[in-house]
């Protein structure tokens, strides 16, 4: 009789590598909205650790885009690639059995 993985800990390089790179995406999407309504020397504690989460990821992605994008638009650029990572770090976790499956 084959026992049950545990969906949390048996998961766990998994869960780390979608959550990090979801918490980097959604932040992303945060930051360039705040950014719309906020000026970018803003005082909002929010905002602020917004763009303290995002820094590195967004200069990463800027050093590969075209100079063309402005830079406002470099959080939305910057997103898009997390999330991308995200699916392919899923099929690639589930090709190895390494994510958890959708079936009973």
């Amino acid at each position: 009789m084959s026992e049950k993985p545990d969906f949390f800990w048996d998961f766990l390089p998994f869960w780390i590598v979608a959550y990090g790179l979801a918490t980097i995406g959604w932040t992303c999407v945060g930051r360039f909205l705040m950014s719309g309504f906020l000026p970018p020397d803003s005082t909002n504690y929010i905002y602020r650790w917004f763009v303290r989460l995002t820094e590195w990821p967004v200069r990463l992605v800027g050093f590969f885009t075209p100079a063309f994008v402005l830079p406002r638009l470099l959080p939305v650029v910057t997103a898009f690639w997390a999330f991308l990572l995200r699916y392919i770090a899923y099929v690639l976790f589930a090709r190895y059995g390494m994510a958890p499956g959708l079936g009973g």
